[in-house]
């Protein structure tokens, strides 16, 4: 197994491959545990209910950090498939590993773009909830068009949706929820489920990450908006 996230060439990224150290059970998790749970760009467009060989609920989270959420997630509801995005090995690593551990059935994971992977991977209408929790904020102006949630990115969105399928999304920085918050009222297709110009209390279904968490106790905000996909 290459681990090497994939993706087509683009000019503009919302991310950058950081080239961290991975540990052996990382490396090792490719080995073992990616036949299992992994999932490939180049293997093109999948059934989501073949995947998992069921049919049910669908949730796609992209930018998953080291799985921590993700993992908890899937553990505490096994009737519901889990599919995870990330270009860090390492957070892959981690998640397979830990999805290994718990022997989960309802978990796959991409190493890869995941603009690419939604384009060319997910059929229209496969998807529940889309969860994209503390993207990259791009926090300098000049690189405030890298950020993820743009006009374009929530139509592609809205297209994979399932009628009534939520977009979920949550960030810690205030001027980055601003601008999710304005892109989504002016969204085509989807009503604030929190009613209009508000943002979400945080769903039990999310859990608190550790950073979240710290953050909390030195009164750093967190932001949560979740929008329902109406036609």
């Amino acid at each position: 197994m290459d681990m090497r996230p994939e993706y087509r060439k683009k000019s503009i990224r919302s991310y950058v491959v950081r080239a961290g150290r991975m540990t052996d059970a990382q490396r090792n998790a490719f080995t073992q545990g990616w036949p299992a749970f992994g999932l490939t760009l180049a293997a093109g467009a999948i059934n989501t209910d073949s995947i998992f060989g069921r049919a049910g609920p669908k949730i796609l989270e992209i930018g998953f950090g080291m799985g921590d959420s993700l993992l908890q997630m899937a553990a505490a509801d096994p009737e519901t498939d889990f599919v995870g995005i990330e270009v860090h090995p390492p957070g892959v690593g981690t998640l397979i590993n830990g999805a290994e551990a718990l022997a989960l059935k309802n978990l796959r994971v991409y190493l890869a773009d995941a603009n690419d992977v939604l384009e060319e991977c997910f059929g229209a209408h496969s998807i529940d909830r889309l969860q994209l929790y503390f993207p990259d904020p791009w926090h300098k102006k000049k690189h405030n068009k890298r950020r993820i949630v743009q006009p374009q990115f929530v139509q592609l969105v809205r297209e994979k949706l399932r009628p009534d399928g939520v977009l979920h999304m949550a960030t810690d920085w205030e001027h980055y929820a601003e601008q999710m918050l304005e892109t989504m009222e002016d969204a085509e297709g989807f009503e604030n489920v929190a009613g209009p110009g508000n943002y979400s209390e945080r769903p039990s279904y999310r859990p608190l990450t550790k950073f979240e968490q710290r953050g909390e106790r030195l009164g750093h905000g967190v932001w949560d908006l979740l929008y329902k996909k109406i036609d």
